[in-house]
């Protein structure tokens, strides 16, 4: 079985590493913040070339408390994109601001700049820009158009650990980041974890008392706030994983390569497509068939897994109904039916990556003929 993903292979590979730390957490019973957590924020906001780094519970959580601390007139308008998980999505709502979504480039599934710009009302407060799949948006064309609009940016970088724009790391590039910790992904926990980086620093300081019952101090209670708390043990995880993480996000760009040279000229199969100047991380590799089940049962045969990210687009989901009816000509209400997300991580090695690439050629070919 060629595995989609294997954390347990992850896991026997820094060994060692993670069973020392872990051991040192419980030893200095050291559960809920102290110095383990401080050590991973400061680490992580180097890495992520931030001044600030906010580690909370969940990479949902980092989204509500970033949306909760701008304060924002309730009923304003947050633009998102149409396809992403909808974490994305439910934050907004949940923090009393209303969602609209805007359509994705075909080649990137990120924020597509023109369509941004027609869904802009007086009432839009800020654009929740998804670096989808691990592709940076493009941040360039977001920031110019937040600035003449007088927009907040919150980049979404659940999937974007380790990618790039323009030289500079995603998430420390609009006025917040947030990121996910789940298991699955490029930096990933051993349980729930989420974190919020900026370069500003009100806007850190408001999110770390949003975060912690509203308060800077014990039993200093300034507002009412949340206990959302990144837990030693998983900040632990994640010090000894983050000094592997540009290795990590490397060999998924091998891995990408290789699937990109080896399909490119295979017909009826549409490959993804990386921006002048982006670092991709790569946290999934998706390319588009108009017979994405019979693909992904062919490649199931051959002992292949895939995963479908995202089948359903947000706006047709029973969630969303009350929106309206969603626009079929909306390239990600299109997409949803056809986007497989083929396997990618430092867990493949070359052997299945060419077993990969020969399946998918095969069924292609065989349909091709048909």
């Amino acid at each position: 079985m060629i595995k989609f993903l294997d954390l347990h292979a992850q896991y026997l590979s820094i060994q060692t590493e993670i069973d020392q730390a872990m051991a040192k957490v419980m030893a200095d019973s050291s559960y809920i913040g102290g110095a383990v957590v401080e050590q991973f924020e400061d680490s992580f906001a180097q890495y992520q070339q931030a001044a600030y780094c906010v580690s909370v519970g969940n990479g949902t959580d980092a989204i509500e408390i970033v949306l909760e601390a701008f304060g924002f007139v309730p009923g304003s308008e947050v633009i998102v994109p149409a396809n992403t998980f909808i974490a994305s999505s439910e934050a907004i709502t949940r923090s009393g601001y209303k969602v609209v979504f805007a359509d994705v480039d075909p080649l990137t599934y990120t924020l597509d700049l023109a369509d941004v710009r027609r869904r802009l009302s007086s009432r839009t407060a800020a654009i929740i820009a998804v670096h989808l799949y691990g592709h940076p948006c493009d941040m360039h064309g977001l920031e110019q158009l937040a600035k003449e609009h007088g927009l907040k940016i919150i980049e979404d970088c659940a999937q974007a650990h380790g990618a790039e724009y323009q030289g500079r790391r995603v998430g420390a590039i609009g006025d917040a980041g947030t990121f996910s910790f789940y298991p699955g992904k490029n930096l990933g926990a051993y349980g729930d974890g989420g974190a919020i980086t900026t370069n500003d620093a009100d806007l850190a300081q408001r999110c770390r008392m949003i975060a912690n019952h509203g308060r800077l101090e014990k039993y200093n209670h300034l507002f009412e706030g949340r206990n959302s708390r990144l837990d030693g043990l998983q900040a632990a995880v994640l010090s000894v994983k983050l000094k592997h993480l540009d290795a990590w996000v490397e060999h998924r760009n091998q891995v990408a390569a290789y699937y990109l040279s080896q399909l490119t000229e295979v017909e009826n199969l549409v490959l993804p497509q990386i921006a002048s100047g982006c670092r991709h991380a790569f946290h999934l590799f998706v390319v588009r068939s108009k017979d994405r089940e019979g693909l992904a049962e062919f490649l199931k045969e051959k002992g292949i897994q895939t995963g479908v990210h995202y089948p359903i687009a947000l706006p047709k989901l029973e969630a969303y109904q009350y929106l309206g009816a969603p626009d079929p000509m909306m390239f990600a209400n299109q997409a949803d039916q056809q986007v497989l997300s083929l396997p990618i991580g430092e867990h493949l090695h070359e052997q299945q990556i060419l077993t990969v690439t020969e399946a998918v050629k095969e069924f292609c070919m065989q349909r091709a003929i048909a």
